[in-house]
């Protein structure tokens, strides 16, 4: 019988190139997202995929979405928790209805699909993989909500890898830096890519496709040894701390 995957936040980017990765590799993929007409385009000729229509933050949508993936797949072995929205602004103009809609998704998304989830996942080879960010490893401007909740769901991963060890079911997490994206194509500018590049040890952004990599390494047997980690998946970034990039020419 083939695996089968969840991936949330699947009708782009990450989720969307990791979906991808999985049905190349035989995977059957149920395709979550709360965006209908963006998810039906990018299920669309995928063969093995099953698009289904979810807000991850609504406890009610979650249960109904993984009823009806056992109902249509029978077994879960690996679940993709990539569903996110991002804020960037400064702390003093968070007001607390925006605190809260980017934790019900980031964090709350992530708590109830897990906890849904794990009843149904295949003991002793069962995977979840969290999506991160840099920006939960390190803190910066502009990301009050949004680095608060990247954050704890990389506490939230090494919780559930202490608890679902014993079943054999791995836990981690992937804090993606820089990645080129529709959505950072879009609100970096110039100056801003070139101070990335100039701080990222490599020099460039990621791919949507390498991040889906790692999220694909962290699923497999390769890995099957490997839980309660976090793997910065960012040229670099994360570990040049705050030093200047110029010292590096020295």
């Amino acid at each position: 019988m083939s695996l089968t995957a969840i991936v949330t936040g699947a009708a782009r980017g990450i989720g969307l190139a990791t979906a991808r990765l999985f049905l190349e590799q035989g995977r059957r993929v149920a395709m979550i997202d709360r965006d209908a007409p963006a998810l039906e385009q990018a299920a669309a000729g995928l063969d093995g995929a099953l698009p289904i229509l979810c807000d991850v933050s609504q406890p009610d949508q979650v249960a109904a979405m993984v009823a009806q993936v056992v109902a249509a797949f029978g077994r879960i072995d690996a679940l993709v928790n990539n569903a996110g929205v991002a804020d960037f602004r400064p702390m003093a103009q968070t007001d607390f209805q925006i605190w809260r809609s980017v934790m019900q998704t980031n964090l709350d998304g992530v708590f109830l699909t897990s906890q849904a989830v794990i009843p149904h996942l295949n003991d002793g080879r069962g995977a979840i993989v969290n999506i991160a960010s840099i920006s939960g490893l390190r803190a910066s401007t502009l990301r009050v909500a949004y680095g608060t909740s990247k954050a704890a769901v990389i506490h939230l991963t090494r919780q559930q890898a202490a608890e679902l060890g014993e079943r054999g079911i791995r836990a981690n997490c992937v804090a993606p830096g820089p990645v080129d994206t529709k959505l950072a194509l879009a609100v970096h500018t110039p100056a801003i890519r070139a101070a990335y590049h100039d701080a990222i040890p490599l020099n460039r952004y990621g791919s949507e496709r390498e991040i889906a990599a790692v999220i694909g390494f962290l699923c497999s047997d390769a890995a099957a040894y490997v839980t309660g980690q976090v793997i910065a998946a960012d040229g670099g970034f994360e570990a040049t701390g705050v030093g200047l990039p110029a010292l590096r020419d020295g």
